[in-house]
């Protein structure tokens, strides 16, 4: 569902966390007052506290090619049937990301994309137990080092199977790098990615334009996904790691 967002506020930050809490999770909306931040971090919490309930998706990653790695999550993405993604939607397309080859590890796993230069893989959306011996055998994936700002890089989506009549379209991707580390970005772009491409609102042959900037604020566009996360230096307060904007319609 395509929401816009006007401006960057707190009221409009609680709003979009809110929503995609309800679209989710409507039992978790019914019994916290998602008006609220206090009520916002009580229904993360329980979200916590399931631990390897529901449904996750496992990332192999040997290396991060930003330009690639956008591409091919969502490549992944397109793939998944609507009952996965219904069940991994109600588990906020929670992903793990391990460090490994998947060179070798293609033969003993079963991934639904690699990369094709196996930089990265990924196994289908499932229950827990399905990717158990997986998450055994490597260690998340650590990557502390600070995001930095960079040009700005157009990524081009494969044509796939494109729906009939639907016109390629042209979006931005922004993610705000200040004191942000590249396995934080992973998660925050991971989520915006793949719930967009389960939206409908990335297809294939789109177009991204990626933008590294330290912090997200006076877009020229506005943002038809968001980010919302706590903010690390006001309790109380939320902030836009990541936005994806309205599309722009291309020959």
């Amino acid at each position: 569902m395509t929401t816009t967002v006007p401006a960057l506020t707190q009221d409009c930050l609680r709003e979009q966390a809110a929503l995609r809490i309800r679209v989710a999770r409507p039992d978790l909306a019914a019994r916290h007052d998602l008006t609220s931040y206090d009520g916002l971090t009580a229904a993360r919490s329980d979200i916590s506290a399931e631990g390897d309930a529901g449904t996750m998706a496992v990332a192999v990653l040997r290396n991060v090619d930003p330009v690639r790695w956008v591409r091919d999550t969502c490549v992944f993405a397109l793939g998944i049937g609507p009952e996965q993604a219904e069940r991994w939607r109600t588990s906020f397309t929670r992903t793990v990301f391990l460090a490994g080859n998947p060179a070798q590890l293609r033969e003993r796993f079963r991934f639904a994309h690699v990369a094709d230069d196996c930089s990265a893989a990924w196994t289908a959306p499932g229950p827990a137990a399905a990717t158990s011996s997986l998450r055994r055998l490597l260690k998340l994936f650590n990557a502390p080092a600070g995001l930095t700002a960079r040009p700005d890089t157009l990524v081009e989506i494969p044509d796939g199977d494109r729906p009939p009549g639907r016109p390629r379209a042209l979006r931005h991707l922004y993610l705000a790098t200040a004191e942000c580390t590249v396995s934080e970005a992973l998660v925050h772009v991971n989520h915006v990615l793949v719930e967009a491409v389960l939206d409908g609102l990335i297809a294939p042959g789109d177009r991204l334009v990626v933008h590294q900037l330290p912090r997200i604020a006076g877009l020229p566009a506005r943002l038809a996904s968001v980010r919302v996360t706590p903010d690390k230096h006001l309790p109380g307060r939320l902030d836009v790691a990541a936005g994806l904007t309205e599309e722009a319609l291309v020959a």
